[in-house]
């Protein structure tokens, strides 16, 4: 009632030339205000705020400028694509659209070994001691729900005939969202999943991920499987492709595994503009054989714990409203590549590089798992309602969503449902119906 009584008062001045005064003075700071909002939401850090080059090169605008290796000490654990990848490594086409806002100096403190290794030996470099026993310890608190993070909240629970899915997500006061899920395979061994998500060639010769463009092997180590990979995903087309430089190994405990996968600093790599390089990414799995869903006493599914996220340079609001929309139709690909693989393998076909590494895992007993978990009495929990949004967050000037929202909507559909959903997000994240 406010807004429209000013605009009466307006209305009611004597000449018409008074009106149209008062109103440009009224209107005119809105409009610039906005203005900024839709140029710093469509190429978020500018990069001609910088260099002076393309104003619009990037749909997170400057060249890469995220801290060097060396400082950034760790961040933990997909979750992340995506989406989604918020699967982004198990869904990796999911959360490709969903991560944080950029401010990746902000998201490094999550996990404890991110770069733990960046000031290694070189011998040490030349063992690929990118990933540690740190590591396995902080994927194992996870699983339990011993890690001493906020509570996760419930997002969906979706299920075709030979597959069960549920996800949940979490915020922190600071770095990106974390996103956790549970999925269920019928009829499938923990081996050929772990295989499955392992095999980069097979990954991209069926395209059940259909946003990676490359992958290619920099290292792999035969004495514990870990291995340094090079990805390059598809991106929307108003925004670059990224370059991720993962790490990734695998612990056995019986036939219980835990698959790492994180960003580690590799600097034989030289850092492009384009495709912009993601430093901050976390996806691990816990994969173990679970009862059948058909309730017949068997364990002959194979259920996969995923903690995933990252930081791609997506402000936050966009990147959750992402996974919301196209999570379930990116995970509910996986299930049909997963029986694909299983055919293959049946075959006889013979095992990729990459397939034949995620067979060589790092024994450790319960005893081991179990001391880990003693060293932290803190625990999470699962919760299965909404939860409002956490002022830390928050920290996006009102304007500046709104002005990224209506680029957003215009960049990606030209119909009234789309921009409603956008414009929707924006509006409850920048409270502007209330003030009104």
């Amino acid at each position: 009632m406010g807004l429209v009584s000013v605009f009466w008062e307006i209305l009611k001045k004597p000449t018409i030339g008074d009106v149209v005064r008062e109103l440009l003075i009224f209107i005119a700071p809105l409009w610039v205000a906005v203005i900024v909002g839709v140029l710093v939401g469509w190429a978020w850090k500018p990069k001609w705020a910088t260099i002076g080059r393309e104003m619009f090169m990037d749909c997170s605008g400057s060249k890469d400028s995220a801290p060097a290796e060396s400082s950034e000490s760790s961040f933990s654990g997909f979750g992340s694509l995506p989406s989604l990848n918020l699967i982004k490594f198990q869904l990796p086409s999911v959360i490709s659209w969903i991560s944080d806002d950029g401010a990746q100096k902000d998201s490094f403190f999550l996990s404890p070994t991110l770069h733990s290794n960046c000031s290694s030996s070189q011998n040490e470099k030349q063992k690929l001691g990118f990933l540690t026993d740190d590591d396995l310890e902080h994927l194992y608190k996870l699983v339990e729900e011993k890690d001493g993070g906020p509570a996760w909240i419930h997002m969906m629970d979706k299920s075709t005939p030979t597959m069960g899915y549920q996800a949940w997500q979490r915020d922190l006061e600071i770095g990106p969202t974390q996103y956790r899920s549970r999925t269920v395979f019928d009829d499938a061994t923990p081996e050929m999943v772990r295989d499955f998500f392992w095999d980069d060639e097979f990954r991209s010769k069926l395209k059940w991920d259909e946003m990676l463009l490359s992958a290619e092997t920099l290292e792999s180590s035969p004495t514990d499987g870990t291995m340094v990979v090079q990805w390059v995903r598809k991106f929307p087309f108003f925004c670059s492709d990224r370059e991720y430089l993962i790490g990734r190994r695998i612990w056995s405990c019986g036939r219980t595994y835990y698959c790492v996968t994180k960003g580690v600093p590799y600097p034989s790599i030289p850092r492009k503009t384009k495709p912009r390089r993601v430093d901050l990414c976390y996806s691990s799995w816990c994969i173990r054989a679970v009862e059948s869903r058909k309730g017949d006493g068997q364990l002959t599914a194979c259920e996969v714990l995923l903690f995933h996220h990252e930081n791609m340079g997506i402000p936050w609001e966009i990147a959750k409203l992402g996974v919301k929309l196209g999570m379930w139709g990116t995970v509910r690909k996986i299930d049909p590549g997963l029986r694909a693989y299983q055919t293959e393998r049946a075959s006889g076909a013979p095992l990729s590089h990459s397939a034949s590494m995620a067979q060589i895992n790092t024994k450790v007993t319960q005893d081991y798992l179990t001391s880990l978990e003693s060293n932290s009495n803190d625990s999470s929990e699962l919760e299965t309602h909404n939860s409002s949004e956490k002022p830390g967050k928050n920290n996006i000037p009102k304007l500046v969503v709104v002005g990224g929202a209506i680029a957003v909507a215009c960049i990606l559909d030209r119909g009234l449902l789309t921009k409603a959903v956008i414009f929707g997000v924006a509006r409850r994240f920048a409270k502007i119906g209330r003030r009104l």
